[in-house]
């Protein structure tokens, strides 16, 4: 709309160690931001659930996939969550029922309604969660890209159209 001022929307992707899935989202989300010349209203990051890799750079092989597509990874470290982000983000999304469940039972009572999985943003995947693929081959980051690619570019579509929820 011309003239109107749009909100900043402020999105956190989270999984366990924010090595794997949660930083390629990061990632892929910032890429397709800038391609839709949203940058100057949508804020991302990503964290993980748990602190094992607090400040490592994500894991190679999932910089390899992204790399391949046209994303750069590198710059990223992971960081725990933290009790601030439940106030500081619009919407915070799980990659799989595991995390879920810990954003829930941490997250404050007045900032559920913020709390989802990514693929409910999907527009051709048929599932429910990201695999994580830490413990699998290179061809798992690459499924797991695939899946993220998907329900990135379906939350920008809802971004785009003013709204935080799947459309």
């Amino acid at each position: 709309m011309m003239g109107s001022i749009m909100k900043t929307s402020r999105v956190l992707f989270v999984c366990m160690g924010n090595i794997c899935r949660s930083p390629t989202a990061e990632g892929v989300m910032r890429k397709l931001v800038q391609d839709a010349a949203l940058h100057d209203r949508v804020v991302v990051d990503s964290a993980g659930t748990h602190d094992y890799h607090v400040g490592e750079p994500p894991d190679p092989r999932a910089q390899t996939a992204a790399r391949k597509r046209g994303y750069d990874l590198s710059g990223l470290r992971a960081r725990h969550l933290v009790l601030g982000d439940f106030d500081a983000f619009d919407l915070i999304l799980g990659m799989d029922f595991n995390n879920l469940e810990i954003l829930n039972n941490l997250c404050p009572p007045e900032h559920r309604s913020k709390i989802g999985l990514l693929m409910a943003f999907s527009g051709r995947r048929n599932a429910t969660i990201v695999h994580d693929p830490y413990y699998r081959s290179a061809k798992d980051f690459e499924l797991v890209l695939d899946y993220i690619e998907d329900a990135c570019a379906g939350l920008v579509r809802s971004i785009s159209q003013g709204n935080l929820i799947p459309q």
